[in-house]
């Protein structure tokens, strides 16, 4: 396993990012293209527009030993017309840069024909949960997908790794072997430990799980911690903005202050018996630390933590 960052917080110039992961020692990046993400080091439509323009991007990877190990476009392709826009737009610009991963999340869908809003169905009951979860997977997601899927193989993607993220239909171990189950070993997942800390989930049973699946397709490495005065009364669904942190019943912290070194050297060692030696992407969304500072801080961390 290496070290990788998801670069979209690096909040600096594209070449003065690569800078800074050559001298973090980084020698893999996962680059954000749009949807969610600002794509602050990529020009996706100049990208897809001129072979010049992708040849001059890749050299500035190429003359530091830099890999580009996935494309990330997370959003909501479900749901909404430009989110799908830019997914297609990524799978294509994969397949110009002979990318074989695109990282993002399964998208998705609103409640029921005509309606436009998304709906995360977190609960059996009242009894209409059933319908709406029954319309979203198989009238909306499923065809969705296997259409994705099927342009991914048109572009050479070899990999599809879902986050697991709240309010997406793919959220957990289980809800990704149900969309695989039906559109095949395309999509596996991007195990994010800081979303199954949150929600109940342990990342290591998660990595066991998907491990015996052959779904273990990327991994994130950023963390959450339950915020004591707050979820213990409270619980941990909160709907307040992550920029309210000190009102929060758990935030996204840098690696580290959430789980300590000896949690992270556990689940890197587990990740290794079930057979992946892929990166570990670095995503820092901790919001009491300057950028710098969470990044340096989570590095050290994700370093020790991956020595042998």
């Amino acid at each position: 396993m290496e070290l990788a960052i998801k670069t979209c917080t690096l909040d600096m110039p594209f070449t003065d990012m690569l800078d800074f992961c050559t001298g973090q020692g980084i020698r893999a990046v996962e680059i954000g293209t749009g949807n969610w993400s600002s794509a602050p080091h990529i020009d996706l439509d100049a990208m897809l527009g001129s072979a010049a323009v992708r040849t001059a991007w890749m050299d500035e990877l190429r003359r530091r030993d830099i890999s580009l190990c996935a494309l990330n476009c997370s959003g909501n392709p479900l749901a909404y017309e430009k989110d799908r826009q830019v997914t297609e737009k990524t799978f294509r610009l994969a397949g110009l840069l002979g990318v074989e991963k695109i990282v993002m999340m399964s998208g998705l869908p609103a409640g029921c024909p005509g309606d436009r809003t998304p709906v995360w169905i977190t609960t059996s009951w009242p009894p209409e949960t059933q319908s709406i979860l029954d319309y979203q997977w198989n009238e909306a997601a499923i065809p969705a997908w296997r259409t994705f899927v099927h342009m991914a193989e048109d572009c050479g993607i070899r990999q599809i790794a879902l986050e697991n993220h709240g309010m997406q239909l793919v959220y957990s171990p289980e809800t990704l072997l149900r969309l695989r189950d039906a559109v095949g070993p395309m999509v596996g997942m991007n195990l994010d430990p800081s979303h199954l800390f949150w929600m109940g989930g342990d990342p290591i049973e998660a990595a066991r799980v998907l491990g015996a699946h052959g779904a273990l397709y990327h991994v994130h490495g950023k963390d959450s911690r339950p915020e004591r005065r707050m979820s213990g009364p409270n619980g941990m669904l909160d709907t307040k903005p992550i920029e309210d942190f000190r009102r929060r019943a758990w935030n996204y912290v840098a690696v580290g202050a959430g789980h300590g070194v000896q949690w992270w050297k556990e689940f890197f060692s587990v990740l290794r018996m079930e057979g992946y030696d892929g990166p570990i992407s670095l995503e820092m969304e901790d919001l009491t630390l300057s950028m710098l500072d969470g990044h340096l801080s989570s590095i050290r961390v994700l370093k020790e933590a991956l020595t042998l």
